[in-house]
Order: structure tokens, then C-alpha cells, then sequence
């Protein structure tokens, strides 16, 4: 098998046909050998049903069902687990990315033969001024708090050699930031500038984005943790420092500070730190124990070959 192509579904019922037909055309134009596997990641809509009538019709379809939606990068991972090519082009269904871009990797990657990943980064953001903010906000704090020094702006379409795919399928955690998955994988990674259209609202809402940067940082990085103990180490200096100089005041000056505001806004600052503190903790014990249970991060349903469930 020369060529693997891998996709999710998720309210993907309007474009999987166009999908299909630009995606072979550009694969047609590479080779003869190839597949393209199809996950359906819980799709509500009639996605399954109308990739599984692809599969009927083509044998290079395959379609995973997943026993419900488990998220979109879990998704783009458990497809990885069923290629068979030499090299796999990941890709979304909703043509946002478009699917000729299989043949801009692929010839950026036969530039030279120490290329194991060839993906795409944004030359503009998509969706309103906001959006744009908000992510161009996630990359910047990802890579502070992280300690990683992550692409920034890039897409989910990528070409991939087997040997840098088989790398990813190492990667066993269950709160997964497959972005960040791409990057600690090492290998050489080369990048070109695409487009990437608009298709209506994004399912990436502002509460999901912050939800991702949670995971993200916590999935790559202690140090927020290291950021308590500092933040511990200045508030007790500084705490020494005005107890001392409220000691001086007292036994030399005869000076008593009164007054309530002060003593309020130190207790409600210190709470503040308390709480935070207790939060980020606990999201790190959250995340070991989801990770120490060792349950799969996607159950598969089944699964559909030539057009039919595979038993």
C-alpha cells in the first residue's frame, strides 16, 4: 500500500461526497495503491450511512464507527491505528482545508529525502476578529506555560511517513493534545503556507478553546505547578517583609496601624492564591487519575469493509 488517507466525521453529511471525489482525484495522481479510512467520530447527522454507501461502491473506503463522539483529535488518532500505507495524508472531511493539498505536501516532501512530515500553516486565521485574537492568544500561551516551542497557527492537514506515524501510535494518554502529540514526536518536519476557508460556525467555541489550552499545558508542562511554589515563595517574603515592618513601627515609633481594609484585601488575596493554588493541583491529580485507570480513549463499533460490517 503506497498511500493511506485518513479523515473524522462529525456533521459531515454535506460534504463527504465532494470530499471523496477531490480526494481520489488527487490521490489518482500519485498513485493507484491507495485507501482512505474514514472515522466517524459520533456524527448525529447521516455521515455514517453515507460514507459506509461510498464504501459499497469503492473498496479503497474503509469506515471506523466509534461507539460515540470521543473528541476530534482522539478520532484523528485511532484512524492512525488502521493505515496500511507508506505514508498517510490526515485531512478533515469539511473541506475547509482543501483536499488538493495532498498534492502540494507531496511534492514538498520529495524536495528531499530526510522529510518525515510535511504540514500546513495558516497564512490567515479564519472567522472574526475575536477568533483570531483568541487564537493567536492559545499558541502564545501554550508555548509559555509549556516550556515547548510549538508551530504556531498550523492545521490538521499533514503528510506523514509510516515510521514518523508509527511514533504517534506510542503516545497511549487519554486527555490527548494531538498538536502537541505532532511536535514532541520529533523527526524532520517541514511546513508550507495554505488557506483554510470558512464553513459556517466552528465547533471550536471560546469554552473548548480554553478547555484545549487547560489540556494542552497540564498534558506538557509542571510548570504551573513550579509557578505555585514561586508564587508561594513571594507572597511569604513579602508577607515576612510587612510583618517587619509593622514591628518596627510598633516598638520604635509607637505607631498602631488601624483600619480593617488592609487586613480584608490581604485575606481575600491570600484566599485567592489558596483556591488557585488548590484548583491547578487538583486538575494535575484529575489527569493522573484518568491516566492511571488505563481506559481506551476511543471504543470502536464497527467496522465497515467494502461496504460492509466486519465481524
Amino acid at each position: 500500500m503506497k498511500l493511506s488517507i485518513v479523515t473524522t466525521l462529525y456533521k459531515s453529511e454535506a460534504y463527504i461526497e465532494e470530499f471523496y471525489r477531490r480526494i481520489c482525484s488527487q490521490a489518482s495522481g500519485i498513485t493507484d495503491d491507495f485507501e482512505i479510512i474514514v472515522v466517524n467520530d459520533g456524527s448525529p447527522d447521516n455521515s455514517l450511512s453515507v460514507s459506509v454507501g461510498l464504501a459499497k461502491t469503492d473498496k479503497r473506503v474503509k469506515v471506523v464507527d466509534l461507539s460515540r463522539n470521543f473528541g476530534h483529535h482522539k478520532a484523528m488518532m485511532a484512524g492512525l491505528h488502521y493505515v496500511t500505507g507508506n505514508y498517510v495524508f490526515m485531512i478533515d472531511t469539511d473541506l475547509e482545508e482543501a483536499p488538493e493539498l495532498l498534492g502540494e505536501y507531496w511534492l514538498r516532501m520529495n524536495e528531499s529525502d530526510d522529510i518525515d512530515v510535511v504540514y500546513g500553516q495558516l497564512v490567515k486565521r479564519k472567522g472574526s476578529f475575536f477568533k483570531k485574537i483568541t487564537g493567536n492568544m492559545f499558541y502564545r500561551l501554550l508555548n509559555f506555560l509549556s516550556g515547548e516551542n510549538m508551530p504556531v497557527d498550523i492545521s490538521f492537514s499533514r503528510l506523514m511517513t509510516r515510521k514518523y506515524v508509527e511514533s504517534l501510535k506510542l503516545f497511549t494518554e487519554r486527555e490527548m493534545y494531538i498538536g502537541g502529540l505532532w511536535h514532541i514526536a520529533g523527526f524532520n518536519q517541514a511546513s508550507i503556507p495554505v488557506h483554510k476557508k470558512s464553513r459556517g460556525i466552528s465547533s471550536y467555541t471560546l469554552r473548548k478553546k480554553i478547555e484545549m489550552l487547560v489540556n494542552a499545558v497540564t498534558a506538557f508542562s509542571s510548570m504551573p505547578l513550579r509557578m505555585i511554589f514561586v508564587l508561594g515563595s513571594f507572597v511569604t517574603v513579602c508577607s515576612l517583609a510587612l510583618s517587619l515592618f509593622f514591628f518596627v513601627r510598633k516598638f520604635f515609633y509607637a505607631e498602631v496601624v488601624s483600619g480593617w481594609t488592609s487586613l480584608i484585601v490581604a485575606l481575600l488575596f491570600m484566599s485567592g492564591i489558596i483556591v488557585s493554588s488548590i484548583g491547578i493541583v487538583a486538575i494535575y491529580l484529575s489527569k493522573v487519575f484518568i491516566e492511571v485507570k488505563g481506559r481506551p480513549y476511543v471504543i470502536v463499533k464497527d467496522e465497515y469493509i467494502n461496504g460492509e460490517k466486519d465481524a
